[in-house]
């Protein structure tokens, strides 16, 4: 006897078809829209499941396979690979970090196409999850573009050149901190024994102290346990995120809630860094007189209660925001710029030929006695052309700050989806044979004329260019040029007797810093 099925069990059956049905349509779909839009992105290695080319486009051995062992690249750096790669897929290519589109710009046409000819489309800022968990896309670095960060911007700006940002009035807080520096080199140098001196924790503490004053109205002593803790976990927290397992939490966000390792180490780090700076505010709440502030955070408190006695409610001007725009300042104000100084005594004590000839113009310019000021600058061409060959050779944030596409758009020929994270590749502009001859060797002299005289080039872009270009660069430039030649109009340095010199490749995070290494420091009078 045959059974037949109940009207429950039928119709049951027929929303499964129904169901299956709807979802192989809904792949279907999916999978033609992803192949479509695929099709037109810049072409790039294949990625990896789960984890796209995360595993594999920063590999050098990537390169080998594709050109064999004779690599035209002596650059192994993971940002020597990626400018490798315009070599296979041309000056705009994709990559995928896990399932996120990832598109590398490299060149200068293609980059100042793209951040300045289409500023609105490439000013955002990505929602890169090691980076939004620690500055909750608050600040003026990371945060989105858009009307809040523009205004958090101009204030900022403002206020920072009413307290001497990029002016001359700042000089004397830059050179009393390198007085300092000089008096504790002196002192280091004579305990070493000959062994030679890191100079990294004083240049780091003296650059520090000039945006301290800044924003928190203040400078502090090398020897402030509080402080120097406070520039150890910025730079431990920086060196986490870039350079170890928790890069993994870009691709798994929940990583960073794991118990152990770096990822506990990572969250103690935020909180440490979290305390310091809202002690700072709590400070400066408790003790401001509107009528005389005494930097930004002075001026920001004003401004916030200006707003809330205005009945603003829908003001961004907020505590937290605050917060956030300090370790911004904090970090952006001392990492960049101490290394730009270290890297460029580093190439100094490789080529102790170009450091006598930097000595020499100084002399024969400024004199032994008085100290070097701004106005200067023009009269020692050899020495900025110098100092602009190293960032040039060096580029301290070498693939910019992340960029992101606000809406899709056609760029030189292909689609570049709304939401694709855009990284300005400022390392391939600085090194590209077709702008700059023997583009790895170090030649102060591409930077001067016949006559001698410093020659300005439109592709030297060090610090970014368009909407996003970095608000500290005069600040950057003044401090670079006043701690470089104040420390060589004082000292010879010269790497100790029997030292092999550090690589020059450096180290790989948020910003490209060098290798640690000792120098020997000799008074020159």
């Amino acid at each position: 006897m045959v059974s037949l099925p109940s009207p429950v069990s039928f119709l049951l059956s027929h929303v499964n078809i129904v169901a299956v049905t709807v979802f192989l349509i809904v792949c279907y779909v999916v999978h033609f829209y992803q192949k479509q839009c695929l099709s037109s992105i810049p072409p790039g290695p294949k990625p990896w499941p789960l984890v796209g080319n995360f595993g594999g486009f920063l590999i050098p051995s990537f390169i080998q396979r594709r050109f064999g062992q004779q690599s035209p690249s002596t650059d192994k750096s993971a940002v020597g690979v990626l400018t490798e790669l315009t070599r296979l897929y041309g000056n705009v290519y994709s990559l995928f970090v896990g399932s996120q589109l990832v598109v590398v710009l490299n060149g200068y046409e293609v980059i100042r196409d793209a951040l300045s000819n289409h500023p609105e489309v490439f000013s955002d800022r990505p929602d890169i999850p090691a980076i939004s968990i620690m500055t909750k896309r608050k600040g003026i670095v990371f945060a989105p573009y858009g009307p809040v960060w523009r205004t958090q911007r101009k204030f900022c700006h403002t206020t920072l050149r009413n307290f001497g940002l990029g002016k001359l009035s700042l000089e004397p807080c830059i050179l009393q901190g390198l007085d300092s520096v000089k008096t504790e080199l002196l002192r280091l140098n004579e305990e070493s024994g000959g062994a030679g001196v890191d100079l990294a924790p004083l240049i780091t503490h003296a650059v520090s102290n000039v945006i301290c004053s800044l924003i928190l109205g203040q400078r502090f002593h090398h020897e402030d346990r509080e402080f120097r803790s406070m520039l150890d976990l910025m730079d431990r927290g920086l060196e986490i995120c870039v350079n170890s397992p928790a890069v993994l939490i870009n691709v798994f966000p929940l990583f960073y809630y794991l118990p152990f390792g770096v990822f506990k180490e990572l969250r103690q780090v935020e909180r440490d860094i979290t305390l310091f700076l809202k002690r700072f505010i709590a400070r400066h709440r408790e003790t401001l007189d509107p009528e005389n502030p005494r930097d930004l955070t002075d001026m920001y408190l004003k401004e916030l209660s200006a707003q809330h006695a205005a009945g603003n409610v829908d003001s961004s001007f907020t505590e937290d925001y605050l917060f956030y725009i300090i370790g911004d300042l904090f970090i952006a104000g001392t990492d960049t710029t101490a290394n730009s100084v270290l890297w460029v005594l580093l190439y100094l004590v490789i080529h102790p030929d170009i450091q006598d000839k930097v000595q020499a113009e100084i002399d024969e310019v400024v004199g032994t006695h008085r100290a070097l000021s701004m106005t200067d600058k023009g009269s020692l061409p050899f020495t900025e052309a110098t100092i602009m060959e190293v960032q040039r050779l060096t580029v301290v944030v070498p693939l910019g700050i992340p960029h992101m596409a606000s809406e899709t758009t056609e760029f030189r020929g292909y689609t570049i989806p709304k939401g694709t994270v855009v990284l300005p590749n400022l390392w391939s502009v600085h090194r590209d044979p077709t702008v700059w001859d023997d583009p790895d060797t170090f030649n102060p002299a591409r930077f001067l004329d016949d006559e001698g005289k410093l020659m300005r080039k439109e592709f030297f872009i060090p610090f970014g260019i368009g909407r996003r270009v970095c608000m500290g660069e005069q600040l950057a430039k003044m401090e670079l040029f006043l701690t470089v030649t104040s420390l060589l109009q004082t000292f010879k340095f010269r790497l100790p007797e029997g030292t092999q010199p550090p690589s020059l490749r450096g180290r790989f995070g948020l910003t490209l810093a060098p290798c640690s290494f000792t120098v020997c420091v000799n008074p020159r009078r």
